[in-house]
């Protein structure tokens, strides 16, 4: 990250100075104390059933002298204390969001949201390969895209970045409203709406609800972008001030998908049609799910002055996050692990990729989709019926007895 001096940051937190020197500076935001160390600023966070500012000794031990806090006990009981610069906030959860609010203030950048039931992930990284291409990208890492996760991705960009792109989780009403007033993105992306979460936020149409949070920074000059093939995601459902973009398989959208090629594990080729421009695509990863996920990261590119044919280069190098349809094989044997997360929709995006890769038996493993509410025994039941229907070899289902 960008240096950041203290005096500022106390300003930004409105926060008190307790302890050490206003001037100095730190070069890295910690929330673990495990990795704290010099130079870094950690803040200790409170759980539901920790609280972290217990571990400041263990901070201070490894080297780490700047501190956000919001309890001061074992700073003042610590022997180096007087070694400390100490800033003093009733919320340190509040006050790591604010700041990254702040430090996205300081650059000059394009801000991306990306969300969605299913396809986020992937979504997000194929844009920061086709953004690389033209210009200094940053994305979350791994799954750093909730109110902790999001702010610490946004501390960590480096200097001189020029496109951020920013993943963004919630599980409950409120939490895309409070990601997107961190960042107040540019352009924003939804997937889809499927049934992830459903059992918190009790219908599909309050996932939509909750999804379109990401617009309420928006402006005349925001851009959503979405996916039109989704039931849910109607121009009637998603207009609004701001610029809509659809994706869709037929003309009535403004980035039309055809022709797809599903290459099994070898991946995927299709062609997106845009204002009379035509342009195939490949991703070298498995699933015709992608063409969309894809096709909608083009579209957001665009906004930003990228061609088809950039965004076709960027898209042929892309490799998936760790445990999303990674394939490895070994012994005659292939595995497809997709155990990242799981809704009805990835199930079956998945169980077509299994039986679009070459093998003489196909074995699908299967197990629990959580926070289904309710409806969950029809939800499992959905999908095993769509295993016998794409004709599964074998079916193993891991996890507690639905009554289906």
């Amino acid at each position: 990250m960008k240096k950041l001096r203290m005096k500022e940051i106390c300003q930004e937190l409105n926060g008190k100075f307790v302890l050490g020197k206003e001037e100095s500076y730190i070069q890295r935001v910690c929330t673990d104390s495990r990795n704290a160390k010099e130079g870094d600023l950690f803040f200790p966070l409170l759980g539901e059933t920790h609280d972290a500012h217990k571990f400041i000794p263990m901070a201070i031990d490894q080297g780490c002298r700047d501190f956000v806090v919001s309890d001061q006990k074992e700073i003042m009981n610590h022997p180096l204390k007087e070694q400390l610069t100490v800033i003093l906030v009733e919320d340190t959860t509040w006050a790591l969001q604010r700041l990254a609010s702040y430090y996205l203030s300081t650059f000059d950048i394009k801000k991306i949201g990306v969300t969605g039931s299913t396809g986020k992930t992937t979504t997000k990284d194929m844009l920061y390969y086709i953004c690389s291409e033209k210009f200094k990208t940053a994305r979350n890492v791994g799954n750093f895209n909730n109110h902790i996760g999001l702010p610490l991705t946004v501390l960590g960009f480096e200097e001189g970045t020029e496109v951020g792109i920013l993943e963004m989780g919630m599980s409950e009403f409120g939490e895309i409203n409070l990601l997107a007033d961190i960042v107040r993105p540019d352009i924003g992306i939804i997937t889809n709406i499927g049934t992830s979460h459903i059992e918190n936020l009790g219908s599909r149409e309050g996932i939509l609800k909750a999804k379109l949070e990401i617009t309420n920074f928006f402006h005349e000059n925001n851009v959503l972008v979405v996916n039109e093939i989704n039931d849910l995601l109607t121009r009637e459902n998603t207009e609004g001030v701001y610029k809509r973009l659809s994706v869709g398989n037929n003309g009535k959208s403004d980035f039309i998908i055809s022709d797809i090629t599903d290459r099994g594990e070898e991946g995927i080729a299709f062609t997106v049609e845009h204002n009379l421009d035509t342009q195939r695509f490949e991703l070298t990863i498995p699933g015709r799910h992608n063409a969309i996920n894809g096709t909608l990261a083009v579209a957001a590119a665009m906004e930003l002055g990228i061609t088809m044919e950039e965004a076709a280069r960027g898209l042929k190098k892309m490799e998936l996050t760790d445990k999303r349809l990674s394939i490895k094989g070994k012994n005659g044997v292939k595995v497809i692990d997709d155990t990242y997360n799981a809704s009805p929709d990835s199930m079956k995006a998945g169980l077509d990729v299994l039986m679009s890769t070459k093998g003489l038996r196909k074995i699908a493993i299967l197990a629990d989709m959580l926070e289904m509410g309710k409806e969950s025994p029809r939800y499992h039941g959905e999908v095993g019926e769509y295993a016998a229907s794409q004709k599964v070899d074998l079916l193993i289902a891991v996890g507690i007895m639905q009554n289906i």
